[in-house]
C-alpha cells in the first residue's frame, strides 16, 4: 500500500455526510438523503473545494448507490464522473461509501433480500471498473453494526425487521454482501484498498439488576459479530454461533460466510465521545440506553479494543463531538493528540476523520421529528423537532462547517474554528496548541 493510509504514514481526512436511504413504495417513511437535505448536490465544488483547503488529503464520500443503481446492471454514472473527477484533481484521495445505509428502490427486500449481495456485488465491480486510478480506496459498507439495528432490530429503515431474528436476517446479508463486494473490487481493480468501517461498541450497564448487565454483556458482543463474519470468524466454537442459530441463521448460511471469508486492507474506527458510550438502566420492565461521554478515555478503549481483537491497521473513520465550536475545537485538539499518541506507542494507526465536514440533518426529520436513535433524547428536542416546518431544529451541530438556514430555507456554509483547528493540525501533526487539560477547561465543558 502507497499514498494515503500507507505504513509509517499519518493522513488528516474528512467525511460528508451521506446517508441515503430511500424506502420502496410499500413503505410509509420518507426517504432521507443528506446529500440533497444540506445543499450539497447543488454546494458540491464548494464542499470539495473546502476538504482541501482544509488541509485534508482524504475523503470518506458517498456514492449515493440508491440514486444510481436504477435497475440490475443499469447506472447512471453522470453525477459521480464529475464529482469524484473534480476530487482528483484536487489531490484528495476518495474513500468511496459504497452503502450507507439505504439500498436501491426496486431491491424490496433491501438487506433481507435473497437478490442483495449480488445487487451489491453488481455495483461494486462496476465502480471499481469504472475509477479505476480515479478511486481505489473502498468501503463496501458503512457500519454494519448500525445498519442491523436501524434495519433489522428496531424496524426504523427497510426492510424494517424487528427483534433479534430481524436483526440476525439484516447481518447475515449484509456480511455475505461485504463478502461479495471484496472479491468484486479486486477482481475489478487488483489494486483496491479495501477499508472496512465499524461503529465502536462500549456499552456498561448503570444498574447492578441481571437483566441490564445481560443486555449489556449481549451488547457488547454483538457488537463484533459483523466483522467476525465477513472474516470467516464465525465457526462453530464462536461465542456467538449458537445464538445465531437460535435467532434464525442456519448451519448453511453461517459456513457460507465462513467459507466465504475476505481479507481487509484497513479498519475503519468510528467513535463520538457524546454518542459512542452507552449506560443502560431498567425503567419499567424496559432497558434504556443512554449516551455518556466519556471523551478521550473512551477513544483510547475503542481502538485498543479493536487492535486486540483483530490485530489490522487502523484508521479513525468518524468521529466529532455535537456543540460549541470552542467545544469542537477541544475535541478536535485532545482526539488528535490521543491519536498520535497511540500511535507513538506502537498502535498502527494511520489516520484521523472528522466525521462530518459541515452539519447535518438529524435522522428523524424524515420520520416527522420522532426519535430513530437507540438511546432516549430530552423530550423537549423531539416536541421541537416535530413542531418544526424548517431543518433549523433538526440540524446537527457536529461540523467544521456550520450550516444556517436563510429566510428561503436555503442552507448557507460558515466555517468555524474548529475548522481552523483542523487546518492547523493537519499543517503541524500533532505538535503545538496547549495542554490538553487546559483546552479542555476553556471549553468550560469538563
Amino acid at each position: 500500500m502507497t499514498g494515503a493510509f500507507a505504513p509509517g504514514t499519518f493522513t488528516w481526512a474528512l467525511g460528508i455526510e451521506d446517508t441515503c436511504v430511500y424506502p420502496p413504495a410499500r413503505f410509509a417513511t420518507s426517504p432521507l438523503d443528506e446529500h440533497r437535505l444540506t445543499g450539497h448536490d447543488t454546494a458540491w465544488r464548494t464542499d470539495l473545494d473546502t476538504v482541501r483547503e482544509l488541509g485534508a488529503t482524504a475523503l470518506r464520500y458517498g456514492v449515493d448507490w440508491p440514486r444510481v443503481h436504477l435497475g440490475p446492471e443499469q447506472y447512471d454514472w453522470t453525477l459521480l464522473d464529475e464529482r469524484l473527477a473534480h476530487a482528483a484533481a484536487g489531490g484528495v484521495t476518495v474513500i468511496a461509501d459504497l452503502v450507507h445505509y439505504g439500498t436501491p428502490t426496486w431491491l424490496d427486500g433491501s438487506f433481507a433480500d435473497p437478490r442483495y449481495p449480488e445487487a451489491i456485488a453488481s455495483f461494486a465491480g462496476a465502480f471499481a471498473a469504472r475509477y479505476a486510478g480515479v478511486v481505489d480506496h473502498v468501503t463496501p459498507l458503512n457500519e454494519p453494526i448500525t445498519t442491523a439495528s436501524f434495519a433489522g432490530l428496531r424496524g426504523v429503515w427497510p426492510p424494517a425487521l424487528t427483534g433479534w431474528d430481524g436483526w440476525t436476517r439484516v447481518v447475515l446479508g449484509i456480511a455475505a454482501g461485504i463478502q461479495r463486494t471484496v472479491d468484486a473490487v479486486r477482481a475489478a481493480n487488483p489494486a483496491a484498498v479495501i477499508v472496512h468501517v465499524e461503529a465502536s461498541s462500549l456499552v456498561e450497564a448503570a444498574d447492578a439488576d441481571a437483566e441490564s448487565q445481560a443486555e449489556a454483556a449481549l451488547l457488547e458482543m454483538l457488537g463484533t459479530v459483523p466483522t467476525d463474519l465477513v472474516l470467516g470468524r464465525v465457526t462453530r466454537s464462536h461465542e456467538a454461533h449458537a445464538w445465531l442459530l437460535d435467532h434464525g441463521a442456519t448451519d448453511a448460511e453461517l459456513d457460507a460466510v465462513v467459507d466465504g471469508a475476505v481479507t481487509i486492507d484497513l479498519l475503519g474506527v468510528n467513535y463520538y465521545p457524546d454518542l459512542t458510550p452507552r449506560l443502560l438502566t431498567a425503567d419499567a420492565g424496559r432497558i434504556v440506553q443512554h449516551a455518556h461521554d466519556r471523551w478521550t478515555d473512551g477513544l483510547v478503549d475503542a481502538l485498543r479494543r479493536f487492535d486486540a481483537r483483530y490485530g489490522l491497521p487502523m484508521v479513525v473513520t468518524e468521529t466529532s463531538i455535537e456543540g460549541s465550536d470552542d467545544l469542537r475545537s477541544a475535541w478536535m485538539h485532545d482526539a488528535a493528540d490521543t491519536v498520535h499518541d497511540l500511535a507513538r506507542q506502537g498502535l498502527d494507526v494511520r489516520g484521523f476523520t472528522w466525521w462530518p465536514l459541515f452539519d447535518f440533518v438529524d435522522w428523524s426529520y424524515a420520520a416527522g421529528g420522532r426519535n430513530v436513535e437507540e438511546f432516549e433524547l430530552p423530550p423537549e428536542v423531539v416536541v421541537e423537532r416535530a413542531a418544526s416546518d424548517r431543518k433549523t431544529p433538526y440540524l446537527r451541530r457536529m461540523g467544521l462547517v456550520r450550516l444556517e438556514e436563510t429566510a428561503e430555507g436555503l442552507l448557507e456554509r460558515v466555517r468555524t474554528a474548529a475548522a481552523e483547528a483542523f487546518r492547523e493540525r493537519s499543517a503541524v501533526g500533532s505538535g503545538g496548541g496547549p495542554p490538553s487539560e487546559a483546552r479542555r477547561s476553556e471549553a468550560g465543558q469538563r
